[in-house]
């Protein structure tokens, strides 16, 4: 399959989490460690953004944290060292190597033609379809394998989620697009 087939399909967001170190002082990090946010009565972690490259994470007093608004794999390398860093400049006894993974990517793509919504729910008939226009304009495609949430809208965008690589999201468009051709 050529790349070429994907020249619409963009990352929009990938979030990553893991362990990072065995025990966080929240409170601590928070007064030395700059854009580092805690508000205990509203979220139980604290939320720490990141300029450039443009991430938010939340880290937790035990010693996980969640990663979110990251573009690229460069970008999450970036952003891991820069808050690994900043944790450990504020005293935290951070891991030598951070666990932290991909956990989901969402992409956007856009197939340059419209999708009957209603021929697909007709036509395929399967109890991994929603369609309720009157509450959303969108189609939500649950695919098994690879284990990716498709929302289709008839302006033929569709929306991915799910996978924890581009190669899911690739097997999960290429299966949307083998049942658009059995509908048409």
């Amino acid at each position: 399959m050529a790349e070429k087939k994907y020249d619409s399909l963009k990352i929009e967001n990938i979030v990553a989490s893991g362990v990072i170190a065995d025990s966080i002082d929240l409170i601590e990090v928070s007064k030395k460690v700059k854009n580092c946010e805690l508000n205990t009565k509203r979220f139980p972690g604290a939320v720490y953004r990141i300029d450039d490259p443009k991430i938010a994470s939340l880290i937790f007093s035990s010693g996980k944290v969640v990663m979110t608004g990251i573009r690229n794999n460069e970008a999450l390398a970036e952003g891991l060292k820069i808050i690994m860093t900043s944790l450990k400049k504020a005293g935290v006894a951070t891991h030598k190597e951070p666990k932290v993974a991909v956990t989901n990517i969402v992409c956007s793509y856009d197939m340059g033609k419209s999708i009957n919504l209603n021929k697909v729910v007709v036509t395929l008939n399967v109890e991994n379809i929603e369609y309720e226009p009157e509450q959303f304009p969108g189609l939500v495609y649950r695919i098994k394998d690879p284990k990716i949430v498709a929302l289709l809208f008839s302006s033929g965008k569709i929306i991915l989620t799910g996978g924890k690589n581009m190669g899911d999201i690739k097997r999960g468009l290429d299966f949307l697009e083998k049942k658009q051709e059995s509908i048409l």
